[in-house]
Order: structure tokens, then sequence, then C-alpha cells
């Protein structure tokens, strides 16, 4: 039977409370919570392996057909094993996690992040054996789960336990599933076709569209040899190659390194960047420091539209990947501030460019509080490589800010709202007060703006009063805030607060 996401999550909330007696901070429970996941998720595909083993083969000793495992776990570091442990639990597992690390150097190198499993200080061996025997009970191998396990995990966790704060200041944010699924059906990949995310975090973006081929009857393997990722971060990274080989997925290429400084993948025929039929990505929003001194002679001659400010590196990040887009089916969707739609300056006469060329199909404006770490409103920018005629100078401007669920602390897109904007994308059509087909002249008299509100106005509800009806009761308003000031200041002179 597969694990249910809100058994999963009962598990994982069920970790935290135990962290709730260490003294590891809040915000870092999912660096620990995370990597022991990871671990019992690799120890049980390796048992289902195993398994698998000995029905193919009989009573014979599985290590005999290493070619049977997807990674090497070395002789004393299962997790079992470190269950097993009786003291210096922590010692156990930070050595259990570095040897299957260094046995598996090209998938699993630094995925286990650098946690201090060893400093009893924070982790004393009680709380580490609590948080062992609690993921002990779940089974976590490959026919105990039916869904993205790590994704699940790193979302619940991302929205309950991240820092906001350092995430805002890095300008990224976590990309919630409706979303990735709502890019995906918008670029329909296809059976044989390439994908690419040139900021690819743990991989969901790619899952999403090697699930979607799936779900319409392709053949996942079709898009083996066709998968390409690239991330800065050195332990996401590594998540994401784990990601995907979990998931069945084999012969992709993952890169660590600096998209924007450092492209990985280059075409040697062209001697130019390597192109792809699909490219998707949530990039860091609005991210400085970007890697503006290369770009005024970048190599690979991205900055055709023109150079981004040095404080804004989303259109890098749109150029980037238009020049990764193929000839003919390249198509591309990527999440963005709604800043980049109406700033002005450089990045203004950018977005003219882009749609002077006439590569931009639709501009999706979602709604705020969607995205775990910010309460941007983003927006979902859609491009194609060469429209089909019906749609040639012509965008799409949706303003889907209505279509949530709100949430306590968090606004949901669900599925039936991801359904409906893709239905409006893939049908190009007008929808009152929610979406308008525009013309590059249209466009052209707003002065290039993509400003969702240029051309699609929110419905004025009946509650709206009359102007004088208004103006009166901002009067009123007014005056209650002027005696509530007088009161309080009477209150605080009484107490002696004020002289």
């Amino acid at each position: 039977m597969s694990l249910t996401l809100q058994e999963l999550k009962s598990h994982l909330w069920n970790c935290a409370e135990i962290l709730r007696g260490s003294a590891v901070d809040r915000t870092d429970w999912k660096a620990y919570i995370l990597p022991l996941l990871f671990f019992k998720r690799l120890s049980d595909v390796w048992d289902d392996e195993t398994g698998e083993a000995v029905e193919l083969y009989g009573d014979v000793d599985p290590v005999d057909y290493p070619e049977i495992h997807r990674f090497t776990i070395p002789e004393g570091c299962h997790w079992r094993d470190v269950r097993a442990t009786p003291v210096n639990v922590g010692a156990a597992l930070s050595h259990a996690m570095r040897e299957v690390e260094r046995a598996n150097p090209d998938t699993l190198y630094r995925v286990f992040g650098a946690a201090d499993w060893g400093n009893r200080e924070m982790l004393t061996d009680e709380i580490l054996k609590d948080l062992i025997e609690g993921l002990s009970a779940v089974a976590l191998g490959n026919q105990a789960i039916g869904s993205d396990i790590l994704g699940d995990a790193y979302e619940y966790l991302i929205g309950k336990f991240a820092d906001v704060t350092k995430r805002k200041k890095a300008g990224e944010f976590y990309t919630p599933r409706s979303v990735v699924r709502m890019m995906v059906d918008i670029l329909d990949p296809q059976e044989g076709e390439s994908i690419y995310d040139p900021a690819c975090g743990t991989g969901g973006m790619l899952l999403g569209a090697i699930e979607h081929a799936r779900e319409a009857g392709g053949d996942p393997r079709t898009f083996f040899g066709n998968i390409y990722g690239q991330e800065k971060n050195l332990t996401t990274s590594a998540i994401a190659r784990m990601n995907l080989v979990l998931h069945g997925i084999e012969d992709f290429q993952i890169v660590r390194q600096d998209t924007l400084r450092n492209p990985a993948f280059s075409d040697s025929t062209s001697g130019g960047l390597a192109t792809f039929d699909c490219v998707i990505a949530n990039p860091p929003f609005s991210l400085k420091e970007w890697g503006r001194e290369i770009w005024e002679a970048d190599p690979w001659g991205r900055a055709i539209f023109g150079l981004p400010p040095e404080s804004y590196g989303d259109y890098a990040w749109v150029q980037h990947m238009v020049a990764s887009m193929a000839e003919g089916a390249g198509r591309m969707a990527v999440v963005l501030p709604q800043g980049a739609l109406f700033r002005k300056g450089a990045e203004g006469r950018i977005r003219r460019a882009l749609l002077e060329q006439d590569l931009i199909e639709a501009v999706v404006g979602l709604a705020p509080n969607i995205f775990y770490g910010t309460g941007l409103a983003p927006a979902i920018v859609v491009l194609r490589r060469r429209k089909p005629a019906e749609r040639k100078e012509r965008v799409l401007i949706v303003d889907a800010s209505s279509l949530f669920r709100k949430g306590r602390a968090q606004n949901f897109l669900d599925g039936e709202h991801a359904e409906q904007i893709v239905a409006w994308v893939n049908n190009i059509v007008d929808v009152e007060e929610l979406a308008r087909v525009v013309t590059l002249e249209e466009i052209k008299a707003e002065e290039w703006t993509l400003n969702i509100s240029r051309y699609v106005l929110p419905p004025i509800g009946d509650e709206i009063p009359p102007l004088p009806e208004a103006v009166e009761a901002f009067k009123l308003a007014v005056t209650e805030a002027r005696a509530a000031e007088d009161r309080l200041r009477e209150v605080l002179m009484e107490g002696g607060w004020l002289a």
C-alpha cells in the first residue's frame, strides 16, 4: 500500500516534535529531517532491489550481483546498521552517510548536506534514536510510495519550517507542485523531447515533465539522455540527482555550477549553447550580483536583447533560457516577479525586443502568497520560438489572481485552478475580466509594458459604495482615528508615560 501524503506529513511532523527537545534551531530542522529521510529511502530501495534479485536468482547472495543496485551502500552503512548502534549514534550516522557519498561520487556527492550529527550538545543519543525509530516505521521503498516522496517532503518542510528571512534575501522560493504541473502542462513535453531546467533545485520540474508524458501514455524511457539541469547549490543539485535516480530515471545530466556565469551545456557543432525543446525554470527572483561583469562580454552571446541591470537578474535568466530554446519546436515557461513585466530602463528595452521578435506567447499573473517563502504575486511567462499562425503578433494576458484557495498562512493554487489556466493558455481566448488576447500594436501603444492591469481589469464588486458615500466614510474614519489618538495621549499622560 502506497504511503499517502497525509501519512508522510504525520511522520515528518513527528520528527519535528522530537527535534523540539533538541538545541537545533527550528529553521534548521529540515536540514536534519531531510537527510534522514533520504538515507531511509536509499536503504529501503536497496532492500527492494535485493529482494528482486533473490526472486530472480534464487537463494544466492545478492552481493554477487552489484548491477542490480542503483546505488552502492558499503558494508555497515545501511539504515539498520545505524539503527542498531547503541551509543554515539550521531557519529555512526555521520560515518554511514559520508561512506555512502564516497561510494557514489557521481550521484550522491555531498547529498546529505553539512548537518553536525556528531554534536552531542545539539543532538543527544536519545533524540537521534527517537528520530531513527520514528522513521523506521515508514516504508519508503519503490513499492511503498506512489509520488515524488522527496519533493513532497521538501515542500512540506519548507512550508512549515523554512527560514523565510534567509530565503527572501536569496530571492529563492520553492515552487508549489500545482504551479509546476501547470507550467509543464502548458509546455506539453512529448516523448523523446529534450527538457532543460537551468535552475533545477531538487529536480521537481524535470520530474513533472516526465510524469506529464507518462500520464499522456508516453514512455518515460524516451527521455533518457534528454534530461538536463543545472543548479548552483551543491546540496540541492545532489538531491536533484538522487531524486531522479530514485524515480527510475536513467541517463540524465545534472550539473552543479552557476548557470549565468558558467553555463554547463554547449553545442560542439555550433560552438554556442546547447538548445532544448522544453526549457522550464523558477529562477531566483531579482537576483543581485548575478554576473553582469561577465555578460558585458558574454562568450555565449546571451545578452542579444540587452544587458540587464546589476541589481535585477530576471532578464539574464530569461535571455539564457531563450538562447537555450531549440529552433522550431523550442518553447519555455519561466516564473518571474511581476515587477519584471513593467519595470523600465534596461529591462524595458529587453522586454520590448522580446515582444518585437514575437517570442512572448502568454503572461499569467498568479495570486500573492502562493510560493513558499514570499508573499509576492508571481507571473508565469510563456515564450515560443515559432508561434503558430493564429498566435503571431498576439499575447494572451491572464489575470489569475482570483484563482486560489485561502489558507491560514499560505494561499494555494489547487488543481482545478491550474487546469483552468492551462485551458485558457492552450485555447488563447478572451475570458471576461480574466484573460485577453492582446495585439503587439496595443502593447506598443502602452509603451511595451506587460503590466497585467493595463489589459485585464479586475471586476468591480457590488460592495463598492458610490463616491460621496466613500468620502463620508473616509472623513468619519479620520475623525474616529483622531479621537482615539487623543484618548491614547490622555491615558499615557495619566500614567506618567508622557510629560
